[in-house]
């Protein structure tokens, strides 16, 4: 379980750095040029493993049982979290919608996760991921509070989303079937 919050708190650390710690982060940066990107990148990268590694080998310690109908539920906010990763590329009306696609679909990738996993290891992960987002949001409006929504496309760029989000959401189930449970009810 160490490995597990270890990495969770390593990830928050990376990725905030930059927004709690700014002039440090430029004078790193000023410094190592490039290369102060490679070490957070590895950081990261690290923060992943050790959360593998972490969840992997943690004892299974039963905090909830989640209901059956929850998995439902988990499959629908699946898909609006690929749909959510999407729009921050989308040329559609819907990438107007929100000033932190990506980041809203990592909390709907958390939360669905945490439906359907009771376990203290998946709460630690997931809950201590999903925390991370809504923070992640204010630290980025806090240092940059002035947005302007980019203007909405046409409808044709959102039909294109939904249906490349169906196939990759199909896809991922695929990989997660191969690597953990069934994701899918049945």
């Amino acid at each position: 379980m160490t490995l597990l919050v270890i990495g969770v708190a390593l990830w928050w650390g990376a990725h905030l750095f930059k927004r709690l710690a700014p002039a440090q982060r430029a004078a790193l940066s000023a410094r190592m040029g490039d290369k102060s990107k490679a070490i957070f990148a590895t950081l990261l990268l690290l923060s992943v493993v050790l959360m593998v590694l972490g969840y992997r080998g943690a004892d299974f310690v039963a905090v909830w049982t989640p209901p059956a109908a929850m998995l439902h539920v988990n499959n629908l906010l699946m898909l609006l979290a690929v749909i959510f990763f999407g729009m921050a590329s989308s040329k559609g009306r819907m990438r107007s919608w929100l000033r932190h696609p990506m980041l809203t679909g990592f909390l709907a990738w958390a939360v669905a996760h945490l439906l359907v996993n009771g376990d203290l290891a998946s709460i630690i992960l997931f809950g201590g991921l999903g925390l991370w987002a809504p923070v992640a949001m204010v630290a980025i409006n806090r240092g940059n509070p002035a947005w302007t929504p980019p203007a909405p496309g046409p409808v044709k760029g959102d039909v294109r989303l939904v249906l490349i989000s169906v196939v990759v959401f199909a896809v991922l189930g695929g990989i997660h079937s191969l690597l953990g449970p069934w994701p899918f009810p049945g």
